[in-house]
């Protein structure tokens, strides 16, 4: 009888977007047990997508797949390092414009609920930090270090700018707002929790605050602050919330994140996750009246070089694709888990649920062979020099490679030692491959040949792989950290070559001087090449044929490849292309000869 009374509520409240007034007022609290929705007791059943991650043209179309499902909300991180990429500068633009994705979920009839950080995670690289903090040595990221905690203030008030208006309080559809982001598994500084909690006060927030963590002990008693409702990672059972209840009895508790998908690292095989298991726990949920949001609903794609990385005994960077087995796949199919997940949901609310959006159109295309342009040795922008090797933060950069150069002084025989090697090297000696130096399987040492050439010149050429974004261990610049020792000698005079590989870098590229070097082909090459579409849909890029780089179509990063695999295709959305002829640009830091790229349907 109990749960049929449920039922009836959750019909009543859980559409409640569709019945309001376009831009009525309301209100959204919490008493100890739960959330009221003007006045009256509201469970929230949310899935997380992160609107950054997501081609704008498509998020109408995920956030109708979201309402379809039976969700009445939608949960997204904001990565402040996308929205100030340079200090003070920022940008709203396309996949940033955080104000149109709110707008966009309230016309589909969804509440939102915000995690702006500053501090994320989500797999997305430094945990959504800007890079740029790390160009302050000894900076304590995550703390109420004012080096770190001005400049994430600065950026709350900003974005408070945006949020504020669409509270349900004024006429929107933002419910809840979560201070920084599982806390509690990183340090342990009340001020500085209470310090963003304040500010967001201050600058007129009126929705309910959260935080997020795991239902532990030391968790919950580090991360949770007065004030705050108490978001679980996840919380699925009574022992879970009753944890919550004993650190924070005056305020209720939700799963924030319940995981119907996991994460995946290059080199691991694809995570999969029990659908089973995901239909249990969300029964146990709905039966006992508990708010949850499903991390993640869908994931979408790191685009660019936004890719993060973790750290378990050695560091794991993340493969570019986040489908994270999630309901909603990467490129928008809806997978049986999603459909499992809409039965549930529609026998619970008794009432047919939103139609479901129109499928998406997926095309593929034969192979085209890409020809070489040119090297990265033939586009050196001007040194910079130094005794030691700067990391890539100190010299002005987010992302990318630097080349870092050294003359070597009398025999060349012996070991080179780069203990501070971040992430992935490729190593020349007088303009010859030697070797790769690899962080991912802690390879930090070189057995450098002999030669009689007479430059004995040496290039260490380092790409940035992902910043780690969870743990103690996400203080991690890119680049070259410390010294580098030939037989136990430091090596000194460095140039460096600052290769950020973004669009004002590549505008630079012209044909080059694809010659051999001392009668041996270099790799870390450019190719180029291009497909015609007379019709545009939703594709994924077979880099089967391809080593280790970077991908460009049209002018857009669609991110890393790697054969080291579990991924081989790489989503390129139909947004991203146009009719006619679509330009595709290689760097593969291996490859000295051109392969070929198809269009196929799927990412696996």
């Amino acid at each position: 009888m109990r749960f049929l009374l449920f039922t009836f509520l959750c019909a009543c409240f859980l559409q409640a977007p569709i019945c309001q007034a376009q831009n009525a007022k309301h209100t959204f609290q919490y008493d100890s047990t739960g959330f009221l929705l003007d006045g009256k007791p509201f469970q929230i059943w949310s899935g997380e997508m992160h609107f950054q991650r997501i081609p704008r043209l498509y998020w109408r179309d995920r956030l109708l797949k979201a309402k379809a499902l039976g969700l009445n909300t939608v949960a997204t991180y904001v990565f402040w390092n996308a929205l100030e990429p340079q200090r003070g500068k920022w940008n709203f633009r396309d996949q940033n414009d955080l104000a149109a994705f709110i707008r966009e979920a309230k016309s589909v009839g969804l509440y939102v609920i915000l995690r702006p950080g500053p501090y994320a995670c989500a797999e997305w690289d430094f945990g959504g930090l800007p890079a740029w903090l790390l160009a302050k040595p000894n900076i304590r990221v995550r703390t109420a270090d004012p080096a770190f905690l001005q400049p994430a203030i600065n950026y709350l008030n900003q974005i408070s700018e945006i949020i504020l208006p669409h509270q349900i309080t004024r006429g929107g559809n933002v419910i809840m707002v979560q201070v920084e982001n599982e806390y509690g598994s990183y340090g342990k500084d009340a001020p500085y929790l209470l310090a963003l909690r304040d500010a967001w006060r201050a600058n007129g927030l009126e929705v309910p605050l959260n935080t997020s963590d795991g239902p532990s002990k030391d968790m919950l008693n580090n991360g949770s602050i007065p004030g705050c409702v108490v978001g679980l990672d996840p919380g699925a059972n009574a022992a879970d919330f009753a944890t919550a209840k004993k650190y924070r009895p005056d305020v209720p508790a939700f799963c924030a994140e319940y995981y119907p998908g996991w994460l995946t690292h290059w080199g691991e095989p694809w995570a999969r996750a029990d659908t089973l298991e995901l239909l249990k726990d969300l029964t146990w949920l709905i039966e006992n009246k508990k708010s949850w949001s499903l991390y993640v609903l869908h994931g979408g794609t790191n685009f660019d070089f936004y890719a993060g990385a973790n750290f378990s005994v050695t560091y794991q960077p993340d493969i570019t694709s986040y489908d994270y087995d999630a309901p909603i796949r990467e490129d928008g199919t809806l997978t049986p888990k999603y459909f499992a997940i809409r039965r549930l949901l529609a026998r619970t609310l008794k009432q047919e649920l939103p139609a479901l959006p129109k499928p998406v159109i997926k095309m593929e295309f034969a192979p085209f062979q890409l020809t070489p342009f040119c090297t990265v040795f033939d586009h050196l922008p001007r040194p910079i020099a130094s005794e030691q090797p700067k990391t890539m933060e100190a010299l002005g950069q987010n992302f990318g490679f630097v080349l870092y150069r050294t003359a070597l002084d009398g025999p060349t025989r012996g070991t080179i030692e780069v203990p501070g090697l971040h992430d992935y090297a490729t190593v020349y000696l007088d303009g010859q491959y030697i070797t790769t130096l690899d962080r991912t399987k802690n390879q930090y040492t070189i057995a450098l040949p002999e030669t009689d050439l007479p430059s004995k010149q040496l290039d260490i050429f380092v790409e940035g792989m992902g910043r780690i974004n969870y743990g103690r261990e996400m203080t991690d610049p890119k680049g070259i950290l410390g010294q580098v020792t030939l037989n136990g000698q430091e090596l000194k005079n460095w140039q460096m070559f600052s290769l950020p590989m973004d669009t004002a870098y590549l505008n630079t590229l012209k044909p080059g001087n694809l010659a051999p070097v001392y009668g041996v082909n270099q790799p870390g090459r450019f190719f180029k090449g291009s497909f015609y579409m007379a019709t545009l849909g939703d594709t994924y890029l077979d880099m089967s044929d391809w080593e280790k780089g970077v991908v460009w179509v049209n002018g857009h990063n669609l991110g890393r490849y790697w054969n080291r695999g579990p991924q081989k295709h790489l989503y390129l959305p139909g947004a991203f292309m146009r009719k006619g002829e679509n330009k595709v640009m290689i760097f593969d830091l291996h490859k000295k000869e051109a392969g070929s790229i198809k269009g196929v349907l799927s990412l696996e």
